[in-house]
């Protein structure tokens, strides 16, 4: 069973090359999940059987300054999810013979009935003056599994910074490499931008009102994936403007490579596709969300990616870009074979 958070939907896309092993292992996966995140999967892999886990409920703050309260506040509504999801996995692993379990931060997603497997890219959990303490409670949920997986490397360089990495090891996490559903191909150049956003409201609505008036002012193409999954694609013209609500991962991939610059979150797993796709970016952190305020400022002060504020942005700030390496791949790629043994010997 593959069990994503419905978080944005990047823990749900960083599960597409999971899944897609585990078939080339001869394993039949149930993907289970909530919301966006369930609905993408099922178009991804419409053949497979899913399971519907209770939403977190997760809803941003309007401001930042709120960001931690509003997270506090949620806190009882993610701990109810969790004891329904403990209760859905046992029920789960009994009715289908289930021989493991990978969740993608999915706290209460595992049984001890069978191997279980985290997957993380937050070994630390950046929340300003209580870091140490939200730290520590995630590692300990972290304990309740067999394995964690981190998707990056264990060494220098690497993209998560001290997000994904302990100064002191622990034989339970592997390191196993950047994971991305996208592959680098050369293709003509379609798009001068693109813009992708994704992520809990309502700053996912409040960042894409502010780019869709921005990027009219830009001379070229724009293409603006706006990361809402609905029954149907929609594609609209608006001027020099292409707005799709979605794209499934094969038109992601060719949009990707076929544009000269990409804006977006600076969300972990965004940054694991752009590395592969060694794209130069402009990132705008989600207000108040540490982990992307980290990354956004660690990847600039490495000079590979520019960043502002949400309530700063101007689309003159792009040519900043011009200034930086760009993202680029770190040459680790996952050995599938080796990692899903832990499910062969149930």
């Amino acid at each position: 069973m593959v069990a994503p958070l419905n978080w944005g939907l990047g823990h749900a896309t960083r599960c597409i090359p999971i899944i897609k092993g585990l078939l080339d292992e001869g394993f039949c996966p149930v993907i289970a999940s909530d919301g966006e995140a369930l609905r993408l999967l099922k178009k991804e892999f419409p053949e497979l059987e899913f399971a519907e886990m209770p939403s977190y409920k997760i809803k941003y703050a309007e401001k930042a300054k709120h960001f931690k309260l509003k997270m506090i506040w949620d806190s009882p509504k993610i701990l109810k999810a969790m004891t329904r999801e403990k209760e859905l996995t046992e029920a789960l692993v009994e009715k289908l013979n289930i021989d493991g379990v990978i969740s993608d931060n999915r706290l209460g997603v595992h049984s001890k009935k069978v191997p279980c497997v985290f997957i993380t890219h937050q070994l630390n959990v950046l929340t300003g003056n209580t870091t140490w303490f939200s730290s520590k409670v995630h590692q300990r949920v972290i304990k309740k599994f067999d394995e964690c997986w981190v998707p990056d490397i264990k060494g220098e360089p690497n993209l998560s910074g001290r997000l994904g990495h302990l100064k002191k090891d622990d034989p339970t996490i592997k390191y196993i490499g950047p994971l991305s559903r996208l592959e680098k191909k050369d293709l003509p150049q379609q798009y001068d931008l693109m813009v992708i956003i994704s992520g809990p409201e309502p700053q996912r609505s409040m960042l894409e009102s502010r780019l869709l008036i921005e990027t009219q002012k830009l001379e070229g193409k724009v293409l603006f994936v706006r990361g809402k999954i609905e029954a149907k694609q929609k594609v609209v013209e608006e001027g020099n403007v292409t707005v799709y609500n979605y794209m499934n991962s094969s038109q992601l991939e060719t949009a990707f490579n076929e544009s000269a610059l990409v804006l977006s979150r600076s969300g972990y797993t965004t940054v694991l596709d752009l590395a592969k796709l060694g794209k130069k970016a402009f990132f705008i952190p989600t207000p108040g969300q540490y982990e992307q305020e980290y990354l956004a400022e660690r990847l600039q002060e490495e000079k590979l990616v520019p960043y502002c504020k949400q309530d700063d942005f101007e689309i003159g700030m792009l040519e900043r870009v011009a200034d930086f390496k760009g993202l680029q791949g770190i040459g680790s790629t996952c050995e599938f074979a080796i990692l899903f043994s832990l499910f062969k010997g149930k």
